[in-house]
């Protein structure tokens, strides 16, 4: 018998290397792929599929990998350069208590994090209920009729309040009045949303110039409540003054402190925005947090994001689903009212319920602990003679303290805290949740002269009340519905939140095959460094020497995705892909203004691009012209020579997706860059099929000036059920100059595009832990896997589903799409019908009808393993003899499996069954079901009936059904 040899040490100690851990075909599985694909190896396969004009010559300059143990301890080095100092900033940034049962059960939980948004209504029920707790409670506390679930964050929320203002007022002002006491980061994304579309900015930063500016001519207002500076004002005969010139009046409002506050709808505010950050997520460095919108009834077909609303399942029970603007970025392209296609789902879930679990007699008592600290504060303060400044204020007091202003902060550090520096000479201390009586002695001890005795809180509790004006204290109740009044103890809690994730279908189920949104496997070692205090507790507007570690990061993470896409710069700030796409147009605008070519604004974009891309132009105010795509789904390049030519004078930019948004390597890619860069523009690549590109081939080597990322996409951040994402924007040399960035920072560009100078900052860990583990080979590795896995199913499906589009050779790039096209005629099957049947098979539907109606697009990923893929092979092919069944005539077109899918338990138990098929084969159509099977809590849910008859709160649901 032969002997093995020992392994080597070098082998042993690479035993563990984590990117066979995250791909999930080994070599022996590759191999029988490769014969189900017809191609000889691994390589063949990418070279017959990446065009050889632009592959990649070079290795990506990214180190070489290393274990999870190993990242874990680089990393926690990394943090430690991170002070967590205790930050009395304020600013719309809070310290928070996370309740243990939250943090575990739905933070660092995988049936939470891994979930997709909920586009499948039927396998999403869980996720749903949690925002409609979300959306009620945003209502009750705000005092309006309607919220939606969840915007980016609180500045992007109030610059989309603004353009929700300017299409529903009567008024035809331009100008957009802004109190200069709103939150310094909510007023530079506002600056730079509002100058591409026209819009005057009005910035009153006195009473004398409120009061001029309250008396023009405007088409909205905008005032924060408590403003930054903790100030409490009476609004409403501002509001009265705004409502008389057909203007609408926004209200930022904090919402913990709206449960102590006259809530913004109860003097008629017509939009209110904010955060629901200091509902139990941390600080973040800035993010990710959950945003609101809440406005009035008559604005909500306008209202930007997404809203969950309820309607009936096909057995009359009622069901949650996504209503209204749903992915109508989509459908209405460059007439669409947001580009918005994320939201910030998980910390959104994580806000409701927090509010669930302390019910509203918990919040009311936090408040008021908060506000009576805060009075506390400031008595001492003025026993203390410090220079206060008078106000009515929640949890924010201010001194004016002119020449001392610095030193006194400084002096607040060298003691462990952070005090603002607000307008130069005065002092901001907001306190919060987690504010102590030693926190009240330590900002005490920083006033105090030499001798002078502190003031206690034990002396002074008993002779303060709060701060808040009586004219404008809360009298209404709010969170009255069960949902806020039972799961208060940690057992209720817990199961309330099992009961939810039991509802669901997330990746820690199963194989989630979505075309164009990459469902990988999201790492443990990824996820565990994002709740380190030392990540979590950081405040975004803390002096930059204590974000040291964010830093490094930053400019690792920047350096890594540089090599990884061929591009000079990159940006970090944009907390969405949408937001990337708003980001990098704003860039190529700004660099032609440059150039004294601002005259440029004619975008071109495919007919087959994503939605969010014309929707993305338009909010910069560029003109979109669509151009043609053949028969083979790629380009019409003398369709679009034709365009670059009569637009060649005003061209900007193009946008267009690689490989194609129909899963294909385009051949005439380098061709297409140089001849829009003949004429004068910039092309843009979306970089959204990005998993297909990363070692194969790079979009700023081959002709791109500007990509998005897709950092929950290609880079390992987890969906979580709808956000948050990070889509860092990507460009070339000459338009680095041109990033975005937040002046505060010092930073030069086009400005904030978000509220934070990271985003999203919490969340990149995750990619940086990613990108340190794979290495650069690990991530090539990782690319030719799912290219691989993709052209896999194509084959394994090719005599039961035809793949739409192909290259000559029929091979696709990292996605296919299956063309269902013709069941409509042959038995009246849709492809939806196939999506909701593969719900009975424990899957998630594939992308439905998009990019072409009536298909189904397959993403595989290279996390899946081949057991995985061919289980839903296997699933396909077993609905395609339902199909045939159809079609020969054995059920009829409106009566058998697929037309009644998903099936629930309820449905298969009742006592009647006039169906021609069996129970047997609606519950378990494969026999591997028996043993383990996801059971859809709702029927196929009725889309029309819950558009028809709106409701986004906490109706009760037995209310709702009876009525």
């Amino acid at each position: 018998m032969p002997t093995t040899s020992a392994p080597t040490l070098a082998q042993l100690e690479n035993a563990s290397e984590f990117h066979a851990r995250h791909i999930g075909i080994d070599a022996a599985d590759e191999a029988l792929m490769l014969k189900a694909i017809g191609e000889t190896s691994r390589r063949a396969l990418i070279d017959s599929i990446v065009p050889r004009s632009i592959a990649r010559s070079s290795t990506m300059d990214i180190p070489a990998a290393i274990t999870e143990a190993a990242a874990l301890a680089e990393l926690k080095a990394l943090a430690g350069k991170n002070q967590v100092l205790k930050s009395f900033i304020g600013q719309g940034y809070y310290g928070t208590h996370t309740p243990g049962v939250i943090l575990r059960n739905i933070l660092e939980n995988p049936a939470w994090y891994t979930a997709y948004t909920p586009y499948q209504a039927e396998i999403s029920q869980g996720r749903m209920e949690a925002l409609v707790n979300f959306q009620t409670m945003v209502c009750d506390l705000t005092g309006m009729p309607m919220a939606n679930a969840s915007m980016l964050d609180e500045a992007t929320a109030a610059a989309e309040s603004m353009t929700l203002a300017k299409r529903s007022v009567r008024s035809k002002s331009n100008v957009f009045v802004v109190a200069g006491d709103c939150h310094p980061q909510t007023i530079e994304v506002i600056q730079t949303r509002a100058k591409p579309l026209g819009i005057t900015v009005a910035l009153a930063n006195s009473a004398p110039e409120w009061e001029a500016a309250m008396a023009g001519d405007y088409f909205a207002v905008l005032a924060q409540y408590p403003a930054t500076s903790g100030r409490i004002d009476d609004l409403r005969a501002d509001v009265k003054l705004a409502h008389s010139k057909n203007a609408a009046f926004i209200v930022a409002a904090d919402l913990l402190a709206l449960t102590l506050l006259t809530p913004p709808g109860e003097f008629d505010a017509d939009i209110v925005v904010g955060t629901t950050q200091r509902f139990g997520m941390p600080l973040c460095n800035g993010g990710p947090h959950a945003a609101y919108m809440a406005c009035r009834d008559e604005y909500k077909r306008s209202m930007p994001g997404r809203i969950v609303g309820v309607s009936i399942d096909t057995h009359g029970n009622p069901a949650y689903r996504l209503a209204l603007q749903t992915r109508e970025q989509h459908i209405r392209r460059e007439k669409a009212t947001s580009n918005i296609c994320t939201a910030q789902v998980l910390p959104a879930v994580v806000a409701s319920m927090y509010a669930v679990y302390h019910g509203p007699e918990g919040l009311t008592r936090i408040a008021q602990r908060v506000a009576k600290f805060t009075a506390i504060l400031a008595k001492g303060l003025e026993q203390l003679g410090a220079p206060l400044r008078a106000q009515a204020t929640f949890d924010t007091v201010t001194l004016k303290t002119d020449g001392a202003t610095n030193s006194i902060a400084a002096r607040a550090v060298s003691a462990g805290a952070n005090l603002r520096i607000y307008f130069k000479d005065y002092l901001c201390i907001s306190l919060d949740e987690t504010t102590t009586r030693a926190d009240l002695a330590l900002i005490w001890s920083l006033f105090a002269k030499d001798g002078q005795a502190l003031p206690t809180v034990e002396a002074l509790e008993g002779s303060v009340d709060t701060l808040i004006p009586a004219a404008l204290r809360r009298t209404s109740k709010f969170l009255t519905h069960p949902v806020f009044n039972t799961h208060h103890s940690e057992t209720g809690m817990l199961r309330y939140i099992r009961m939810l994730s039991d509802k669901d279908l997330a990746l820690d189920r199963s194989m989630i095959p979505l075309g164009s949104c990459t469902m990988k496997l999201n790492a443990t070692s990824e996820m565990i460094p994002i709740t380190w205090p030392e990540f979590a507790n950081i405040h975004p507007f803390a002096p930059a020497d204590q974000r040291q570690g964010y830093a490094e990061l930053d400019a690792q993470l920047r350096a890594w995705l540089c090599a990884a896409t061929g591009y000079a710069g990159i940006s970090l700030q944009p907390n969405a892909g949408s937001q990337g796409e708003y980001a990098g147009l704003l860039t190529i605008q700004a660099y032609h203004a440059s150039k004294g070519q601002a005259h440029r604004n004619i975008c071109l974009i495919p007919s087959s691009a994503h939605g969010t891309n014309p929707a993305s132009a338009q909010m910069v105010g560029m003109q979109v012209v669509v151009t043609k795509c053949d028969e083979n789904g790629n380009v019409d390049m003398a369709d679009l020579q034709a365009k670059c030519e009569q637009h060649s004078a005003n061209l900007a930019a193009v946008m267009i997706t690689y490989p194609s948004t129909h899963g294909v390597f385009e051949t005439s890619v380098k061709e297409l860059c140089a001849l829009v860069h003949q004429h004068g523009g910039r092309v843009y690549v979306d970089g959204a099929n990005m998993n297909a590109l990363v070692g194969t081939a790079a979009p700023g080597e081959f002709g791109g000036d500007v990509s998005h990322l897709n950092l929950h996409k290609t880079f390992c951040i987890p969906h979580g059920g709808g956000g948050p994402g990070v889509g860092p924007v990507c460009v070339v040399a000459d338009l680095v100059p041109f990033l975005p960035g937040h002046a505060t920072g010092g930073v030069p560009g086009t400005g904030a595009v978000s509220a934070a100078p990271l985003g999203n900052a919490a969340v990149l860990p995750i990619s940086w832990m990613y990108c340190r583990m794979m290495g650069p080979d690990g991530l090539q590795h990782a690319t030719e896997a799912a290219i691989l896995a993709a052209n896999y199913i194509s084959a394994r499906l090719a005599d039961h589903y035809p793949t739409l589009y192909a290259s000559a050779n029929g091979h696709v790039a990292h996605e296919c799409i299956l063309d269902l096209r013709h069941f409509k005629d042959t038995c009246g099957v849709m492809a939806e019908d196939v999506a909701k049947r593969l719900m009975d098979y424990g899957f998630h539907a594939p992308t439905l009808s998009f990019p072409v109606p009536n298909t189904l697009m397959v993403e595989p990923t290279e996390s899946e393993t081949l057991a995985e893929l061919d289980r839903f092979v296997n699933a396909m092919i077993a609905i395609r003899g339902e199909i045939a069944r159809v079609e020969k005539g054995e059920w009829p077109q409106d009566n058998n499996p697929l037309k009644h899918a998903p099936h629930t338990a309820a449905s298969l138990l009742g006592g009647e069954w006039d169906r021609p098929y069996s129970r047997e084969v609606g519950a378990f159509p494969v026999a591997s079901l028996k043993a383990v099977k996801y059971w859809p809590s709702v029927g196929r849910v009725d889309n029309v009936y819950g558009d028809r008859n709106l409701f986004c709160s906490c109706v009760p649901l037995a209310e709702y059904a009876e009525g």
